[in-house]
């Protein structure tokens, strides 16, 4: 049985859950993908669980698609977390040189960056993230580390993401349920982060925009590090929903619409033999509901820029709240399902008026064809933000998942079997 070090993610939204398995070059940066996965979400709504059975299945879906496509069981991974329920703010920290005569070590830094992490907090709430935004020493100011120089007074400044116990923890169990282990729960907005943004875009101040499903969240970086964060409560299934109400049509016909009019050139859509060229045929989507035909000029800009100009007003209203409008000249980079949605990217230019971009990643490869476009940069992200930050990456074993295993709960029996062995110690 070879064991060789590998990372796991599983991405859990409100339209897909995608889990990916990597494993890292040693001698290169490259980063290969071996198995991959994503079915189609339930059991969740607004990225926060509302059924625990269904999440469950959906997740162990997704995983075992993943272990089979690899070769290997998942032991622990990290996992995505999103909803209306994130809410960020910056603390300060200051603490004294332990040795001022010597230099600033490691248990200083964690005691500064643990001053920054005591703030007051409702019982409802938990901590996600301490991210250290800049530190100062004595009098200078800006420092992104200061480990190894000399100073009595060490500050400062630490960006914390927190959010609902209740929809964390209830996410930790869907997930502890299908037998893995949660190496690190990362806010969705930041993960998106680590594979869309570059480390310029980051130094001049930009502002991420990752339009998932059934809600938008907002990652703002300035001076390299991450500044705001929040979630709007609304996303791309707000589009569908539109498109369901204005054609009257099923959702499932209108979402069909939506990718196939976003993905597909609108000219081959067109009736060739019909003078108005303005009109599509719905039957060349397959489509065999009553409605033949629709306008495109109808469906664009009557039914979905609508929506996507309300969805920028409340991104320039959350940048406007946050203080930090006016620190994004890099401007807007879009993610998530709904960045491939027609006409957002003059959308965006004409709401916010500023520089706008579509998100793309090629920090991963392997067996990446089915989870590759702007969909899934966040799963990526979880890949490469566990490899920064996971010190010890897990192993885990490949086996031979022949027919003897086929439906054979294998996960159900080691979690049983642990819980069962936990059960005699003191």
């Amino acid at each position: 049985m070879t064991k060789i070090k590998t990372v796991a993610a599983i991405d859990i939204g409100t339209s897909k859950i995608v889990s990916i398995i990597a494993v890292p070059s040693e001698d290169t940066e490259k980063i290969n993908v071996i198995g991959a996965t994503s079915v189609e979400s339930r059991g969740l709504r607004k990225s926060q669980v509302v059924d625990i059975e269904e999440t469950i299945e959906a997740i162990s879906e997704s995983v075992e698609g993943a272990e089979r496509m690899a070769g290997c069981s998942v032991s622990s991974a990290f996992i995505s977390v999103g909803g209306i329920h994130i809410q960020s703010q910056n603390s300060k920290g200051v603490v004294a040189v332990a040795n001022p005569e010597q230099e600033i070590v490691a248990e200083d830094l964690e005691r500064v960056i643990e001053a920054a992490r005591a703030i007051s907090l409702p019982s409802a709430r938990e901590i996600i993230h301490v991210i250290p935004r800049e530190f100062k020493v004595d009098s200078q100011e800006g420092i992104k580390d200061p480990l190894g120089m000399t100073g009595v007074r060490l500050e400062s400044e630490a960006h914390i993401i927190t959010g609902s116990a209740t929809a964390i923890r209830n996410l930790v169990k869907c997930v502890n349920e299908v037998g893995v282990e949660i190496d690190g729960l990362v806010f969705s907005g930041l993960a998106a982060a680590e594979s869309a943004l570059t480390e310029t875009e980051k130094e001049l101040g930009v502002c991420l925009v990752e339009i998932g499903g059934g809600t938008t969240s907002l990652a703002i970086f300035t001076d390299g590090s991450l500044a705001y964060s929040s979630v709007l409560p609304v996303g791309a299934k707000n589009i569908t929903n539109d498109l369901a109400i204005g054609l009257r049509v099923s959702l499932e016909t209108a979402e069909k619409v939506k990718i196939a009019v976003s993905e597909i050139d609108k000219e081959k859509l067109f009736k060739a033999e019909e003078k108005n060229k303005d009109e599509i045929d719905l039957k060349k989507l397959g489509i065999t509901e009553e409605v033949e035909k629709i306008s495109y000029k109808t469906l664009v800009d009557g039914i979905i820029r609508p929506r996507l100009n309300e969805i920028f007003a409340l991104v320039g209203e959350e940048l406007k709240n946050s203080g930090f409008g006016g620190a994004t000249p890099a401007g807007i980079v879009l993610s998530g399902g709904g960045a491939k949605t027609v006409g957002i990217s003059e959308a965006c230019k004409r709401t916010l008026s500023l520089p706008i971009r579509i998100a793309t990643t090629n920090k991963l490869s392997g067996l990446i064809d089915d989870v590759s476009g702007p969909a899934y940069l966040t799963v990526h992200g979880l890949i490469l933000y566990g490899l920064k930050n996971a010190k010890n990456p897990p192993s885990l074993s490949f086996e031979k998942f022949g027919r003897i295993f086929k439906g054979v709960p294998i996960k159900g029996v080691v979690a049983k079997t642990v819980d069962f062995i936990k059960s005699f110690l003191p």
